[in-house]
């Protein structure tokens, strides 16, 4: 058992939580959490850290899936409550916490997949509930990728992780450095690509999303930059009741993505 918070295992998950150029330089992210931790692809686990007192309440469990998947792992190691409290990103953590691997895809691979695409693309997007939300919305409503900026917010923070609750483990996502380029390049394999937009004429449901679709989502407090707004094939807008004048990013992004998953719904 850790025992020490001046242990290096414990500095390395520490850090892995706070720094975003140590996860980078790693390849590792940390997840939090008994949800998370059952979710998280065996594959991906590099090092768990548990209390004694979470296997207990685990293994006491009628599903105890969670205790059965750590009972097989041959990395588990047992912490103290003050020690996984030092490695924590929480005030008040769940008694499990995982290192994991990170996943790489590239624009080739979010192209490369079968059927209609839909993707959110996302530019200088900087809170990390709203990029979680945006992930665990965009599961639900079934789109094939995730295109961020180099500005956007680090998908490995252990905040966004948190938000997108598990989501992250499934949909594909990818950092692009230059996002013009491979916006030019989406178009270039007919995504047909949308902004919600004042310029908007048309509501975004009376759009056609049954074919290759992006959606085009810009920083919460100054929106799209007119360079990569230029680049949507069509401006729609969120019709509003009341004196709102706009939506949480992750909260525009979820009604633009509900109503693609909508349409194709009704077309099968």
């Amino acid at each position: 058992m850790i025992s020490s918070t001046s242990n290096q295992k414990v500095k390395q998950a520490a850090a892995l939580a706070k720094k975003a150029k140590y996860r980078t330089e790693t390849g590792l992210f940390v997840v939090e959490g008994p949800k998370m931790a059952a979710e998280l692809p065996d594959d991906r686990i590099q090092q768990v850290y548990v209390t004694e007192h979470f296997l207990e309440e685990e293994k006491k469990k009628a599903d105890h899936a969670l205790y059965q998947k750590l009972k097989q792992l041959k990395c588990v190691e047992t912490v103290t409550d003050e020690v996984l409290k030092a490695m924590s990103d929480t005030q008040t953590p769940q008694g499990i916490l995982a290192l994991a691997k990170q996943y790489h895809y590239g624009l080739k691979d979010l192209l490369s997949q079968s059927g209609a695409a839909h993707f959110i693309v996302l530019e200088r997007l900087q809170d990390p509930g709203n990029l979680g939300t945006i992930l665990r919305a965009g599961e639900a409503a079934g789109i094939t990728g995730v295109i961020m900026d180099s500005q956007t917010a680090d998908i490995y923070n252990p905040k966004v992780i948190r938000s997108t609750m598990g989501a992250v483990f499934r949909v594909p996502f990818v950092y692009v450095e230059d996002l013009k380029a491979a916006l030019l390049q989406l178009k270039d394999h007919g995504v047909h690509l949308y902004a919600a937009h004042l310029k908007g004429q048309n509501s975004y449901d009376q759009e056609d999303y049954t074919e290759s679709t992006g959606f085009l989502i810009g920083n919460e407090a100054q929106g799209l930059s007119d360079e990569i707004a230029s680049l949507a094939d069509t401006y729609v807008k969120i019709p509003m009741a009341g004196s709102v004048e706009s939506l949480n990013a992750a909260i525009a992004s979820s009604v633009l993505m509900f109503e693609v998953a909508r349409q194709r719904r009704n077309q099968k």
